[in-house]
């Protein structure tokens, strides 16, 4: 669904992005990571035509961008940096311009497609008041609605849950996996690791512009090879797992071991008690922050004077 190869950005002398090859395939839910300021955003522009790449190749839905944008586009909802709407209209209004706007936008129909978008991001029951009067969470959810009128086969979207709240998110994160299990591909940036955890099956991640990491979930959360032990008798199981036990603090080890089961036999059959145990993974947090630094955007160092 989507491909790049040796895909770059300049502005100037400044590499927004450095040579990147990404892989999105039918039917991933794919998150898109990285700090503040490490070409997330240029990156999608340039997969929607919005920004020309310096050098690289891209293909969107197997055809070459932004040379095939007429044929590709129709078929990509999109969201990016945030959604985008007439404030003096009504949510209504707003999304029947944009219906009517897009190729192959004509009048039959597009009652519908309006109504069917905004109960498909729970708005169906929004009044006439003017988009400049809407909360952000409910701009976000109109944007979203505008990315749905016309079933894409491809979403792009540039943190879409920004601004709402636990219940909204959660409602949001459904409707995504609704649409993918329906043949929708979903392609999103955020920050909320969280949520990406619990969306993506797929996921990338970015750092200065620079690809450092791309692997489905399941294998970058996979158990690391060590079980984490709570024992009130944590001496003991450090004194019997000699050489085994890789790190303690007070009565939680981590012991160097594959079979969580076959450890937890073997200290309870020795008469060692066992409060808690469960094999090591990883989160996402910890896979992000291990691949990129944890500087994200800090600028440290001595105040004043020229920039270096």
């Amino acid at each position: 669904m989507i491909r790049t190869r040796g895909l770059t950005k300049r502005f100037g002398r400044i590499v927004a992005v450095d040579s990147v090859d990404l892989d999105v395939a039918e039917g991933d839910r794919f998150g898109f990571l990285g700090p503040n300021g490490s070409g997330k955003t240029t990156l999608v522009r340039m997969l929607l035509g919005l920004v020309h790449a310096t050098a690289g190749e891209i293909e969107v839905l197997g055809k070459s961008m932004p040379r095939n944008a007429a044929k590709v586009l129709p078929q990509v909802g999109a969201m990016v940096e945030g959604p985008g709407a007439y404030p003096h209209l009504s949510g209504r209004r707003n999304l029947a311009m944009f219906d009517a706007a897009g190729p192959g936008g004509g009048r039959r129909g597009r009652a519908d497609r309006v109504e069917s978008a905004l109960a498909q991001v729970g708005l169906s029951g929004v009044d006439r008041r003017p988009v400049s009067a809407y909360s952000l969470g409910m701009r976000q959810r109109l944007g979203l609605a505008a990315a749905l009128l016309r079933a894409p086969r491809l979403l792009i979207l540039d943190e879409p849950t920004n601004g709402l709240d636990p219940k909204g998110i959660r409602e949001i994160r459904d409707l995504l996996v609704a649409l993918n299990e329906a043949g929708t591909t979903v392609f999103l940036s955020s920050h909320l690791l969280a949520e990406v955890e619990q969306l993506c099956t797929r996921v990338a991640v970015v750092d200065r512009g620079r690809m450092v990491l791309q692997d489905s979930l399941a294998a970058l959360l996979a158990p690391t090879g060590h079980v984490l032990v709570r024992s009130p008798d944590a001496a003991q199981v450090v004194a019997l797992l000699d050489g085994q036990v890789v790190a303690r603090d007070g009565d939680r080890l981590v012991v160097r071991h594959a079979d969580v089961a076959g450890l937890n036999a073997d200290l309870v059959g020795r008469g060692l008690r066992v409060s808690g145990i469960e094999a090591e993974r990883r989160t996402l947090e910890q896979v992000v922050l291990d691949s990129t630094g944890a500087s994200g955007d800090r600028i440290d160092g001595p105040t004043g004077g020229e920039d270096r």
